[in-house]
């Protein structure tokens, strides 16, 4: 080892321990519930989550049993995947037609009308949540699964066809022409040419409206009822009687974490390839 390693890696140690102290930092919330979630309600309300160390026969799997017993955590958990799939598949699917519109087809206003998708960016949705519900009280979706989807569809496709337009229009113009002059249509040159290229920023997308769509409350407050409330109102809920139901709560929110970490490790060797090909152009 030369003389120019051994100081570069002295260099970098105090470095890498804080960066090692910062992630232990993040990381003992999560583990703190984690540890919650297998002590009785008992237990947790008379010592904390740290007593494990030294008293590891605390822990058991009653608190998930009896969560998993409970028919508003099922109907809640069922809501979550009823809104956050069908949500992300068509924001993935609308938004990649798109973007391959603006990217690859010619029509008159095609720049004028990116612009406006940039800058629906930029609006919050809690400006929509009065005039939609008043639509949706008008149309019949109040309170329903489909109206939390159309809701998270509308408000997930600018960021979808921003990102995925900035992937595409980095593929070599010369496959698209060789595509369309071996006959193929736009419908056939999507799907065998750009979607197997546009995987990496498709996947980072999934992984982003899968995060957004789960954890939401807000809307989930707004546009649904008791019967259709996704994971995240039914452990908000159990808020009010925190003393009591730590035991259903701690549990109950590891399992809403633990889905968005699935989806995440799933398309991890896509994600950073992807981000960063959005960010260009």
């Amino acid at each position: 080892m030369t003389a120019g390693s051994v100081a570069r890696t002295l260099a970098r140690g105090p470095l890498s321990w804080l960066l090692l102290l910062v992630g232990a930092m993040w990381l003992t919330p999560t583990l703190g519930l984690l540890v919650s979630s297998f002590r009785s309600a008992a237990a947790n309300s008379q010592s904390g989550w740290w007593t494990v160390v030294w008293a590891p026969g605390q822990l058991t799997a009653e608190p998930y049993r009896h969560l998993l017993e409970n028919p508003g955590m099922l109907r809640a958990l069922l809501n979550g995947a009823l809104i956050s799939v069908p949500a992300t598949v068509l924001v993935a699917g609308i938004g990649t037609l798109a973007a391959h519109a603006f990217a690859w087809l010619r029509f008159r206003g095609r720049d004028h009308l990116f612009l406006l998708v940039v800058a629906l960016l930029v609006v919050p949705l809690q400006m929509a949540l009065i005039p939609v519900a008043g639509l949706y009280e008008r149309l019949g979706l109040f309170g329903t699964v489909t109206g939390a989807v159309l809701f998270h569809t509308a408000f997930g496709l600018p960021f979808a066809i921003f990102l995925l337009r900035n992937f595409i229009m980095q593929i070599p113009p010369a496959l698209i022409e060789a595509a369309r002059l071996e006959g193929a249509g736009e419908l056939r040159v999507l799907v065998r040419v750009v979607v197997p290229l546009a995987v990496p920023a498709i996947a980072s997308l999934v992984i982003f409206q899968f995060l957004w769509v789960w954890n939401d409350l807000l809307v989930a407050l707004v546009f649904t009822d008791p019967e259709s409330a996704p994971l995240t109102v039914f452990v908000r809920n159990q808020l009010r009687q925190f003393g009591s139901n730590i035991d259903i709560i701690a549990p109950g929110a590891f399992l809403q974490m633990v889905m968005p970490l699935g989806v995440f490790f799933a398309f991890r060797g896509y994600f950073v390839q992807g981000i960063l090909a959005g960010s260009g152009r």
